[in-house]
């Protein structure tokens, strides 16, 4: 599941709510790419998602490709 929300806070929030819901992959959109603020969202949402769950950065030529589109 993509998590967009820019506030660090706001990410750990939509990836709690996913995760209540049985979701246990995540990727943090880029938004700052792949600076300081991407970094504190993927650890706010590594932090919520737990140990058992899969988060990770979205991968710069993807965000390419769904840019163009």
């Amino acid at each position: 599941m993509k998590i967009t929300a820019k506030r660090p806070a706001d990410v750990a929030h939509e990836v709690e709510i996913l995760k209540r819901a049985g979701q246990r992959a995540f990727v943090v959109s880029r938004i700052d790419q792949g600076g300081m603020l991407d970094r504190e969202r993927l650890g706010a949402a590594r932090y919520a998602a737990g140990i058992q769950s899969t988060v990770e950065l979205e991968d710069e030529t993807l965000a390419a490709v769904a840019a163009a589109r």
